[in-house]
């Protein structure tokens, strides 16, 4: 839908950019981005308003609560319909997830994600249908210069329930100065089972899941 697709808050927009209204205050009163104010209002000329310190401490818009509403509504909606997941499901579930997400690299099972909900779930999927030894599971992090190691190892080890011995040398990326706050500051692990035979057994089902569907064109 793109910009066309919300008329009414672009009227809005350019209505308090009249008005003398910063874009950041546009922006906070319509739930939207700045940019996207920005590109709305562009051609709107104004006589800056003096800003007032109480009017950022508002609530959120209708429409910003309208939303989470919705997002709310839908993460319920969407546990109703998965439910407690039986073996059969979550072997799919873990295939697939590999598929997406794993190495294709013969000779070792390798995931890789900053996200600890997937880390858990390939974990539990790897540990379950698979004859895992447990001694040869190994992490590997990536993390940024300046975040504190020793905290996302441990993180990271209670969540996989991997010993922070069985660690690799983390990779230690320099920090960049353009971002001021890094999204991962635990950094992103890289979960890896050495073993030729587990890997193309993962493999066998990746390529039957991904072959299970309709034949594609050739």
């Amino acid at each position: 839908m793109g910009y066309r697709g919300k008329l009414v808050e672009q009227e809005r927009a350019r209505e308090l950019r009249a008005r003398g209204w910063a874009l950041q205050d546009i922006a906070d009163e319509l739930g939207v981005s700045k940019a996207s104010v920005s590109v709305w209002v562009r051609d709107v000329s104004f006589v800056p308003a003096p800003r007032r310190r109480a009017a950022r401490v508002r609530g959120p818009s209708a429409s910003t609560v309208a939303k989470q509403a919705q997002i709310d509504a839908m993460v319920e909606a969407g546990q109703e319909r998965i439910g407690r997941l039986s073996d059969r499901d979550l072997l799919i579930a873990g295939t697939a997830l590999y598929a997406g997400e794993g190495s294709k690299t013969d000779g070792a099972v390798k995931f890789a994600n900053t996200n600890p909900a997937m880390i858990v779930l390939f974990l539990r999927w790897l540990r379950t249908f698979f004859d895992v030894d447990e001694a040869r599971l190994r992490v590997r992090l990536y993390l940024h210069e300046g975040l504190d190691l020793a905290e996302a190892e441990v993180y990271w080890s209670t969540l996989t329930d991997i010993p922070v011995a069985q660690f690799g040398k983390p990779y230690r990326a320099k920090a960049d100065p353009s971002i001021r706050h890094t999204k991962h500051p635990r950094g992103c692990p890289s979960v890896v089972y050495a073993c030729s035979r587990t890997h193309r057994a993962v493999m066998g089902l990746v390529k039957a899941l991904l072959s299970s569907g309709p034949d594609l064109p050739g």
